[in-house]
């Protein structure tokens, strides 16, 4: 039986990725998309989920707009890594679908709470929305079956500023509430993500077949591309999002270890700094489980194949019309 995901994202390049892997892995069942504001403003996020999931044929998975700014910071958006828009070069026709009148927060409390133990919560956006859905219903932190986050640096520089990866960066205080809420977290941070590499000749590999799919993959990553080589000097781009929504099903990619996390919420010069204690020098009790290892080989084929798979069936659905 598939696994019940909500996926809580800000759309943006890696997110659509994720998109597009969620919806074709037959182990997920995926329930909604959440969006907050992270990446690109709200508006801009819900219009590429959106416009992700008609690309993908799969309008039928509602999208629900959730909080665009974050709980206390100002709003800090990544236009320079996702373009104006949040998607890169690619341009995409806005979907006749219009978001669910529901609100993010409301949607992850009432699937939740629904059927206990049974949802995964993928949030690889700031995590306003489910700091938020705590502060207003507690229940759902032992009701909720697992969340994997995508998000913080423990022992990298950051991605963002020196020591702070951006989702931590953008709400550094949803991200203390959430790592201190009892929560069953994964998370995978930047230190592991940050070598999850799609390159030119993945693209390459998937632009032979000629769909409306390995168009848009190519066009968004290629600006994503263009950064991570300015930027970082990386050879391709950091397709972090997609990563964390593969150990749904595929959990075997990463070796974890249990490790009390914590995000810094005082100082200007460190603000959203992961300090993750690693030899338990404080003697707290361990609040997330930690990717150490992550398998970036096969992640990548899996990926790159259920790309190519989603192309192919796209191209023959578009013949047989």
């Amino acid at each position: 039986m598939p696994t019940r995901v909500i996926l809580d994202t800000d759309p943006g390049i890696d997110d659509a990725l994720a998109i597009l892997l969620a919806i074709s892995s037959p182990e997920i069942e995926l329930l909604g998309v959440g969006v907050a504001g992270g990446n690109c403003s709200l508006a801009d996020g819900v219009r590429n989920a959106l416009s992700v999931l008609a690309l993908g044929g799969r309008q039928d998975i509602p999208v629900y707009a959730g909080v665009a700014l974050p709980l206390i910071r100002p709003p800090y958006t990544a236009p320079e890594s996702h373009g104006d828009a949040g998607l890169g070069y690619a341009r995409l026709a806005s979907s006749p679908k219009k978001p669910a009148s529901e609100h993010a927060i409301d949607m992850l409390i009432r699937e939740i709470m629904a059927t206990p133990g049974a949802i995964t919560l993928v949030a690889v956006a700031p995590l306003t929305n489910i700091a938020l859905a705590i502060r207003r219903e507690p229940q759902i932190v032992q009701a909720v079956r697992e969340v994997i986050i995508m998000g913080g640096a423990l022992n990298v520089e950051g991605n963002t500023t020196p020591l702070a990866e951006f989702n931590f960066f953008v709400d550094p205080h949803a991200a203390h509430i959430v790592l201190h809420s009892g929560m069953p977290i994964t998370l995978i941070p930047w230190d592991i993500t940050r070598e999850v590499l799609l390159t030119k000749a993945h693209i390459k590999r998937l632009l032979q077949i000629d769909s409306p799919v390995s168009r848009f993959i190519e066009e968004a990553t290629r600006y994503y591309i263009e950064f991570h080589e300015a930027y970082f000097g990386y050879p391709g781009c950091s397709i972090n999002d997609p990563a964390a929504l593969a150990l749904v099903f595929f959990p075997d990619l990463a070796r974890t270890k249990l490790i009390h996390v914590d995000v810094e919420i005082a100082s200007e010069l460190t603000i959203a700094k992961t300090v993750a204690d690693f030899l338990g020098i404080r003697g707290l009790e361990p609040n997330v489980r930690v990717v150490t290892e992550f398998d970036t080989p096969r992640f990548l084929d899996m990926f790159v194949q259920r790309m190519e798979k989603l192309a192919r069936e796209q191209r023959t659905n578009s013949q047989h019309r």
